[in-house]
């Protein structure tokens, strides 16, 4: 990846400045510090124990050099002020951080989602050498998918009905989980922009929105998130209950995920703006299909029937140009993604 923008185009954010990335030793997180590192920028992260930092802070340090990477605890992003002290002295901030417990209980997960990228936002307004604010968003913050539905969406679509669905009255039952991680998605990243808004900060806040991420694991001693999945039908030759959370919608590879995130941060064209990151529409079938060509000597599950397909209809331009901007060929393949994520 070439991070270089264009001849007399200086970055948003100064090369060697230091990039806060909350939710470091989390898939997504992790891949977002890889990307920053590699671009030439220094990463503080932000972890949940001390035991996460010094993981990530191993992982990172051999291949980029101990003074590009440090950790710092911040056990509860909720509490007000949680990421004042972690933001000093640094030129941007990649909100990652989440919940993704998945537990079926809104008061146990959305109001913390909230405080938290509320908690991102007010720390950078502190902090005056902050010129940029990347969230992780997520797909479910516009929509959950329709198996064998025709429908469009747009970075304007906004899913109230994840919303009214995670908090309708109890009991919370296990099947409303999906909803309420989506409720989460949906109601912090609106929080944020009506947080830049109303206080009108000295800083640029984007948002990358991605569905299913898949692709490299940089460290088993992380979460692995969506990416466990692939590895564990590839080296248990089982789908157990992966089909049931995983269903028919698009996946994106996670370091272009990760690439985006960058793109957000430094690219001076890229202001106020959702980059959905949405590369191609897959079932589980597909994966199969992918690790069969892969390894075709490998015992793997039948395909499963009655999957059905993501029908919905997108524009995935914008994001495909960023990656072009920055010397990828567009979005990894679905196969090269399973490749990756397989170890193969």
């Amino acid at each position: 990846m070439n991070y270089t923008l264009a001849p007399n185009t200086p970055p948003a954010i100064p090369l060697d400045a230091t990039v806060l990335v909350t939710g470091v030793s989390g898939y997504i997180g992790s891949h977002v510090a890889d990307q920053l590192l590699l671009a030439g920028y220094r990463v503080r992260g932000t972890v949940r124990d001390e035991a996460k930092g010094e993981t990530v802070r191993e992982l990172f340090a051999g291949k980029y050099g101990n003074d590009r990477i440090t950790t710092v605890v911040v056990a509860d992003m909720s509490i007000p002020g949680a990421y004042d002290e972690a933001c000093q002295g640094v030129s941007a901030i990649a909100h990652v951080a989440s919940d993704v417990s998945f537990t079926p209980d809104p008061n146990a997960v959305i109001p913390g989602t909230i405080a938290g990228a509320i908690n991102a936002l007010s720390a950078a307004a502190k902090e005056p050498a902050v010129k940029r604010v990347v969230f992780t968003s997520s797909g479910v913050a516009m929509v959950i998918a329709r198996v064998n539905e025709e429908f469009t969406i747009t970075t304007s679509d906004w899913n109230d009905s994840a919303v009214e669905k995670a908090w309708a009255p109890p009991p919370y039952e296990p099947e409303r989980s999906l909803a309420v991680y989506a409720a989460s998605k949906t109601q912090a990243e609106r929080a944020m922009w009506a947080f830049m808004r109303e206080k009108k900060p000295g800083f640029v806040l984007n948002a990358v929105l991605p569905d299913v991420n898949m692709g490299t694991i940089l460290s088993e001693k992380l979460s692995v998130s969506s990416g466990g999945s692939v590895k564990a039908t590839y080296e248990k030759g089982e789908v157990g209950g992966v089909v049931e959370w995983l269903g028919p919608q698009w996946m994106v590879d996670v370091q272009d995920t990760a690439r985006l995130h960058v793109a957000a941060l430094i690219d001076p064209d890229v202001e106020g703006q959702r980059i959905l990151a949405f590369a191609h529409p897959f079932n589980w079938n597909d994966v199969l299909a992918c690790l069969r060509k892969l390894d075709p000597g490998k015992s793997l599950p039948d395909d499963i029937e009655g999957l059905g397909r993501d029908l919905s209809r997108l524009d995935n331009g914008p994001g495909a140009e960023l990656l072009k901007k920055f010397g990828r060929s567009g979005w990894t393949s679905l196969e090269e993604s399973v490749k990756n994520n397989a170890g193969l």
